[in-house]
């Protein structure tokens, strides 16, 4: 059974499907731990009656004990390593990042060779000029509305060193850009730009984020197994 350790910041959209599917999907996967780099996260207490053991790893304290800015990612690659070695040390088999705001280093990828999947909020199959993911970081969705795309998609991927170019593993349906962001264009009406991209993530994570997060899940099972890994040998 592959073990999953749900790595987030705030919240975790999709967690409480998560939490019945992977049961009903016949165990082909355990939500072993929740790592929230926040003590204030939203999803604690669901975690905590579903009985899923949390780890709380205070991202903001961790940079107060060293003295540095958020921003130092010799320390995040320290931070990070940790994070690694817990998640080691409880046998887990793939990480997955939802809702997690800080960019994820080394130290963690290659504790998880190709076992660090993101679901963000963009199609990642649209290309910019440069060949690569033209939405990308945490305003995705409010690019896309600004950019003038009729509709918007959920993406889930393959970590990688380079934020939010790994390679695409799901995409969700599309949801449609309501008609009057057309006007708000033309008016450039920008506080109600924002306010529809809110609305239009909200309406992502709310609906497809704990289905999709699961069918990637189960990809990566069946794909490991397949691959013979001795971590899921047993089943």
């Amino acid at each position: 059974m592959l073990k999953v350790a749900l790595l987030s910041t705030f919240r975790a959209p999709g967690l409480a499907y998560l939490l019945g599917e992977d049961r009903r999907r016949g165990r082909i996967y355990d939500l072993t731990t929740l790592v929230v780099t926040d003590s204030e996260h939203r999803d604690l207490a669901t975690a905590r009656t579903a009985h899923v053991p949390v780890l709380v790893r205070d991202i903001h304290e961790y940079y107060r004990g060293r003295g540095t800015p958020l921003r130092d990612m010799s320390v995040r690659a320290d931070f990070d390593r940790e994070t690694a070695h817990e998640l080691l040390a409880l046998g887990i088999d793939l990480v997955v990042a939802c809702g997690y705001l800080h960019i994820l280093t080394k130290p963690l990828l290659d504790a998880f060779p190709d076992r660090v999947i993101n679901i963000h909020d963009a199609d990642l199959s649209i290309q910019g000029g440069d060949g690569r993911p033209r939405y990308r970081g945490l305003r995705s969705t409010r690019e896309a509305i600004l950019a003038g795309e009729p509709e918007t998609r959920t993406t889930v991927h393959l970590v990688t060193s380079e934020v939010d170019v790994g390679p695409v593993l799901l995409r969700s349906r599309a949801f449609p850009v309501h008609p009057m962001v057309r006007d708000a264009r033309a008016w450039q009406a920008i506080d109600i730009l924002k306010a529809c991209a809110y609305a239009q993530r909200e309406w992502m994570m709310r609906a497809v984020w704990g289905p999709l997060l699961s069918d990637a899940i189960v990809m990566c099972a069946e794909s490991l197994a397949e691959a013979g890994e001795p971590a899921l040998a047993g089943g």
